[in-house]
Order: C-alpha cells, then structure tokens, then sequence
C-alpha cells in the first residue's frame, strides 16, 4: 500500500540522511514523496546534502563549497554509503516518487543553483514528479525567474495568513510550515486557494495520529513506520 508522506531525508532514523540508501528503504515502506536538500560542490555540481559543511553526515570536515565532487566522493556518508548527486536521486525517483528539492540557498551563497537544479530537473524528464522548495524567498523567485512552469514552494516556521497572497504572486502552490504552528484558520486558507500545505517535522506517534484527521495536509517526517502505521490504519477503516 502506498503511503501517502515526504520522507525526510530519505529514511534518517535508521539509515544515513539524504543518502541513496535511504531513499530506497523509503520507496520500501510506501512512500509517495521524498524530501531531500540540495547544495553546489566547487566544480558546480548539485548534491544531496542537508548541512553546508560536511562535519556532521560524513567522515570529513570542510564546507560543501570547498570540495569538488571527485573529492566529496571519497567521503563516508554513512554504512559506506557516499554523497549522491541531484542527478542520481532524480534518475532514481523517476516513475517511482514525487521529490521535493530543497534548495539550501542562503542569500547567493551558490551562484546558479537554481538554474543547475532546474536543467537536472528537465534533463531527467521530472518536471512534472518535482518541485523546489526553500526558506530563502529569493531562491524561489529567482528560479521562477528562469522557469515560469517549475512547481515551487516556501518553507516557512510560522503560520500567518499573509504569505498567501505572496504565493499567488510568485505562482507557488506548495507552503511548508513547522507542524505546532499551523492553525485551523491556515488549513482553510490553503484549501481555499487550493495551497499543498505540508507540516514539517512531526516524529511523536500520537502527534502523527493527530494530524491524519486532515487527509488533505502533507506530512513530512522522519519517523517513515511510525506515520506508514498511522497511515494504514486510518485507511483501513475508512475502506
């Protein structure tokens, strides 16, 4: 049965995040979306990694910037697992998954991110599988600039009704928003404009619970067997 949730960073409870592994112990259990994060080695490669150093996922130190792609590789991300490339995690989601790229862009800390990730994004056949997200409002803009069909979403800690109208004026349909602030108000404000909300990041099982009265929301989370339960078993009566 196919679980209906963006699996964050793949499956990072039990395998290395944003690793190819883990994408594949996603699309395993179900999994109908794949969350995973995207920054630009020095030779101007995108890759899968969430942290703009390497300290914390690999075996190595330095900044993502800092490494060519040859040199990243030789990293350990985890169980011998290495950094993938964008381009590796696209091919691989291909006809299997929607995947929510998030760009990891902090002012212009990656000169031509967006450009590189939305020709990956074409050159694998996924515009319509795909859609970019970022915290940086001016990534988003940036990259509806270069491609006005691109799906894109913000991400965003509060839940104030007024980034509504900036959607519409950047023509994004998803927003993402940290899971304890949503409100009723908000949920109907995106049913209205017809807005993907997606909550971010509830882990606790009986949070999960509590969030599946509200089939419409898109959940993203990182504990994949807790919310597959949750999932199954809130379809299962309702079959």
């Amino acid at each position: 049965m196919e679980v209906r949730g963006l699996a964050h960073r793949g499956y990072p409870l039990k395998y290395p995040e944003n690793t190819m592994l883990a994408f594949r112990k996603a699309l395993e259990l179900g999994f109908t979306h794949l969350e995973l994060d995207v920054q630009l080695t020095k030779d101007g490669v995108p890759v899968v990694i969430h942290d703009p150093t390497v300290n914390r996922t690999t075996n190595g130190t330095g900044e993502i910037k800092s490494f060519t792609l040859e040199e990243l590789r030789k990293l350990d991300a985890g169980q011998g697992e290495v950094i993938p490339t964008l381009e590796e995690a696209l091919r691989f989601a291909k006809d299997r998954m929607i995947v929510d790229i998030e760009l990891k862009q902090m002012g212009n800390t990656y000169p031509g991110l967006e450009q590189k990730v939305i020709d990956l994004v074409k050159e694998t056949g996924m515009e319509k599988q795909v859609f970019l997200t970022s915290f940086d409002h001016y990534s988003i803009e940036r990259a509806r600039e270069l491609d006005s069909d691109i799906e894109l979403g913000l991400v965003i800690y509060g839940a104030t009704p007024s980034v509504f109208p900036y959607l519409a004026e950047i023509g994004a349909r998803y927003v993402s928003v940290k899971y304890v602030y949503v409100t009723p108000r908000f949920m109907e404000e995106a049913r209205k404009r017809d807005i993907q909300l997606i909550v971010w990041t509830p882990d606790n099982e009986a949070v999960l619970e509590s969030l599946a009265q509200y089939p419409e929301l898109l959940i993203v989370t990182n504990n994949l067997e807790g919310w597959a339960k949750v999932y199954k078993e809130k379809h299962a009566l309702n079959m």
